[in-house]
């Protein structure tokens, strides 16, 4: 594991440990890899979002389509 020195203005670094003292986290470490998971999460999210976006129109959602997922998921349990 790295480690990495950030420098914060006292305003958010209150707010860190306020988060921390909150019983939230154990420590400032802990509650900034959390808020960089989520922001490399929401980032992998927009992603996929603007791929299904622009990946042109699919089929119709009717009970055929339904079926068939229904079919997917049943065998991938097996």
């Amino acid at each position: 594991m790295s480690t990495m020195n950030i420098i914060l203005p006292d305003s958010l670094k209150e707010h860190v440990d306020e988060q921390v003292g909150s019983g939230g986290y154990v420590t400032s470490s802990e509650y900034v890899r959390e808020l960089i998971r989520k922001d490399h999460d929401r980032k992998r999210l927009r992603a996929m979002i603007v791929e299904g976006a622009t990946s042109g129109l699919a089929g119709p959602a009717d009970a055929d389509y339904f079926e068939s997922l229904r079919a997917r998921v049943r065998t991938s349990r097996k």
